[in-house]
């Protein structure tokens, strides 16, 4: 399902890891696994419509012109603590990608993040900066990551995220209607603490061992 703005992504494999990684009974070492698989997924259809260049190639038969995706393109931007679960995987198709790191927490009374680090590579006109976030609950934190990479002067912007709310679309698309999201899975709504339903629960708590 794909809109102006947001993009789930519905293919068998993705769906399939993604009921493996709502299980609750999902160890801490398979749930980081499905993670990065299901980044990786993600990946590859943020990156669709990536400008490639072309390269001359030697095969064994003759010469041939190829594309490629520059490596020094790509910035990889994980929001801390959730979002260093999908960093490895997305970097492994990038291998040359350069990684910023954004600090926020979510206030658990006022539901809005709090910025304590942020840090990115050199910016460049023709950089693209996936922004990657476990969790798209109430678009807070998302949308105070993007505006502060606006703020730093990135234009080409897009967010990964493997679960979202419809308040956290609402959001980003009020907030950034420039950004398109790509998701595995649009859930319900928000219960009464912010919290993603049916979602998986705290992707950065059964990241890391931390429940």
């Amino acid at each position: 399902m794909a809109a102006s703005h947001l993009t789930v992504v519905s293919h068998p494999l993705v769906q399939h890891k993604m009921a493996l990684l709502r299980d609750v009974n999902t160890p801490t070492r398979e749930f980081r696994q499905l993670v990065g698989e299901i980044a990786t997924l993600l990946a590859y259809e943020a990156t669709r419509t990536l400008e490639t260049e072309p390269i001359p190639v030697r095969t064994p038969l003759e010469m041939m012109e190829g594309r490629r995706i520059p490596g020094d393109r790509i910035v990889l931007v994980p929001i801390l603590r959730a979002g260093l679960g999908m960093v490895d995987a997305v970097a492994a198709l990038f291998p040359n990608a350069g990684v910023g790191h954004i600090g926020l927490y979510r206030n658990e009374e006022t539901l809005e993040p709090v910025s304590y680090y942020f840090k990115i590579p050199p910016l460049g006109s023709d950089k693209v900066y996936l922004v990657l976030d476990p969790m798209l609950a109430t678009g807070g934190s998302a949308s105070a990551a993007i505006a502060k990479l606006k703020e730093s002067g990135a234009t080409n912007l897009r967010l990964i995220s493997l679960v979202a709310a419809p308040a956290g679309v609402d959001r980003m698309k009020r907030d950034h209607p420039d950004v398109p999201v790509y998701v595995a899975a649009l859930d319900r709504q928000l219960n009464e603490h912010g919290y993603i339903v049916p979602g998986l629960g705290d992707a950065g708590d059964r990241l890391f061992g931390t429940q």
